[in-house]
């Protein structure tokens, strides 16, 4: 432990496994303490395994091994209020905040062809309203701390396009434009705001059923080049570990940060 976040607080979302977990590991490892949020329980339509509190209580252990303390609600992102109660309890016990990470989402491999509108409108809530839940339970506190940061998970999905899911594709482009323009409003709070964009990242994501979804998807167009995996869910073929932007630096990978005021 190095000690760069010794004394602040980080909030994650979707902290039970996979990337945010590390997030919530890593940060504490430098000192954070977490508040952390994830549904643990069915997620709705997708192929893979869902988180369990199981999994919860690995993220807890794993925090606490390290000395830190973590207080976890089991709570999905698109209930605003549900999560802004936590939230604000949790910053009254805990005595501030300083980092939210906006790790939560789903994905849903489908053709354009077998989206049905529920699994658009799903993908929608989770991806976007509930990381703009997010921010808005956390963003208050930063500005009330007088400054602090914000990274929301995109995807490469939201630089260039997902293959075969354009549900998927359009909310990661939008996450990427809430960076940006969260990162315009809340820079004259010393806030900064950015997204990072992950390719393949070996996490329970590609469980169940989800590399016989892709390959079917990916089936529909024969004619197209062999497809590479550019975002979190799909094929683990050699594990790779997911970073933790830090909080007192803008990541290596990012669309938005704070302005220049």
């Amino acid at each position: 432990m190095t000690g760069r976040l010794e004394g602040k607080v980080a909030f994650i979302t979707g902290a039970a496994r996979g990337q945010g977990r590390a997030h919530a590991v890593k940060l504490a490892s430098e000192g954070a303490d977490i508040i952390a949020v994830d549904i643990a329980g069915p997620l709705p339509l997708v192929p893979y395994d869902s988180p369990t509190m199981a999994d919860v209580d690995e993220t807890v252990r794993l925090v606490e091994e390290l000395d830190r303390r973590i207080l976890f609600e089991q709570c999905d992102t698109r209930d605003l209020e549900k999560m802004r109660a936590f939230v604000d309890a949790s910053v009254a016990n805990l005595g501030r905040l300083d980092v939210v990470v906006g790790n939560a989402g789903i994905c849903i491999p489908a053709t354009w062809d077998e989206t049905t509108p529920d699994m658009f409108q799903t993908t929608m809530d989770i991806n976007v309203v509930g990381t703009w839940n997010t921010v808005m339970v956390g963003a208050p506190h930063l500005v009330t701390a007088g400054g602090g940061s914000i990274i929301l998970t995109s995807s490469y999905a939201g630089k260039k396009m997902q293959p075969f899911m354009v549900h998927y594709t359009a909310s990661k482009h939008a996450v990427t434009g809430m960076t940006r323009a969260f990162a315009a409003e809340l820079g004259k709070h010393n806030i900064r705001v950015n997204s990072v964009h992950p390719g393949a990242v070996n996490t329970p994501m590609g469980s169940g059923d989800m590399i016989a979804a892709i390959t079917h998807t990916n089936e529909s167009n024969p004619r197209s080049p062999a497809w590479e995996p550019r975002s979190s869910p799909p094929t683990p073929p050699r594990p790779r570990t997911s970073r933790t932007p830090w909080p007192s630096s803008p990541p290596t990978t990012r669309v938005s940060s704070r302005p220049n005021t």
